[in-house]
């Protein structure tokens, strides 16, 4: 697993957090701005685009705070919510824009600095997202989630070592982290430690189920190991769950994505292929464009 995000930390910080509205109540209100207080407006534009964005409404949340950011460009909160939402939207240098910008308002504020270390890991702009996550936790050293990030930035450098000792700095603070241990479980396949790394997605399997999730790469890492080591039957078995599980996993993109090494790409291929594996991945491939899209007035 590559990645969690970053946005409800980063509202918890700049101090707009969720209310209870819902997403149809937000996309029927119409943004009024009345020039005796700007900065009051602008952040209660940034915060309707941070709940807007909660709920996964991007194209309408990104206005809203674009218009926030211009309306209060030396407020750190409104630069760190649009800076989350470009974060969200996979626009990468925006974010780096706008986190860095709120990082210069609000030097103390790790969150903010976790989110742009967040941004420089996915632009792979590795040796600023290392540099940035440590200073962020200089200021919180027990937050786990900018831990685990800071061990994917040292896994995509090949520093094995370093990224296996913060994976389990993360699995101290939070044994439930089964991302950690299913990434130390990428580690040791990639170095040839196969029955360690069987081990480790057996218990990411366990630490899941402890907080009801069902994890299909591990599971689908598992599948991998168990045909490499020549037992076909359970292999495929295993495929099979984790397809039905989350059929996102058999496309080698999301793999890439979630930091599987060459090895372990090489080597599940021929799960992938396999027919009764290979099914699954169509139907879904044949459901989702099947499913008609809802469009959201504004």
């Amino acid at each position: 697993m590559r990645y969690r995000v970053w946005l409800l930390t980063v509202l918890a910080a700049v101090g707009v957090g969720a209310s209870p509205l819902n997403a149809q109540a937000l996309l029927h209100q119409t943004t009024k701005i009345n020039f005796g207080n700007l900065e009051e407006q602008a952040l209660g534009l940034a915060r309707e685009a941070a709940q807007l964005a909660q709920f996964e409404q991007y194209d309408l949340a990104l206005p809203r705070a674009r218009l926030a950011a211009q309306l209060a460009p030396k407020a750190f909160q409104t630069q760190g919510i649009l800076g989350s939402i470009y974060l969200r939207k996979e626009q990468y240098s925006e974010a780096i824009a706008s986190l860095s910008l709120a990082h210069k308002l609000k030097k103390d504020e790790p969150t903010i600095l976790f989110s742009l270390g967040a941004a420089y890991l996915r632009n792979k702009s590795y040796p600023e997202a290392i540099s940035t996550l440590k200073q962020g936790l200089v200021l919180e050293p027990k937050a786990a989630t900018a831990m685990f990030d800071l061990g994917n930035a040292y896994f995509l450098t090949k520093r094995y070592n370093e990224a296996v000792t913060i994976y389990k700095d993360v699995l101290t603070l939070d044994n439930k982290f089964w991302a950690a241990t299913n990434n130390i479980g990428l580690v040791e396949y990639e170095r040839g430690n196969i029955e360690q790394a069987i081990a480790k997605w057996q218990e990411s399997l366990k630490q899941a189920e402890k907080i009801e999730f069902l994890a299909a790469e591990p599971t689908l890492a598992l599948a991998t190991a168990f045909y490499r080591k020549g037992d076909q039957a359970k292999a495929i078995q295993l495929g099979v769950e984790a397809m039905k599980i989350d059929p996102r996993y058999g496309k080698i993109p999301h793999l890439v994505e979630n930091l599987w090494g060459d090895q372990l790409i090489n080597d599940v291929k021929v799960i992938l292929a396999h027919p009764k594996v290979k099914t699954i991945i169509e139907e879904s491939d044949l459901a989702t464009r099947q499913v008609p899209r809802l469009r959201l007035r504004n």
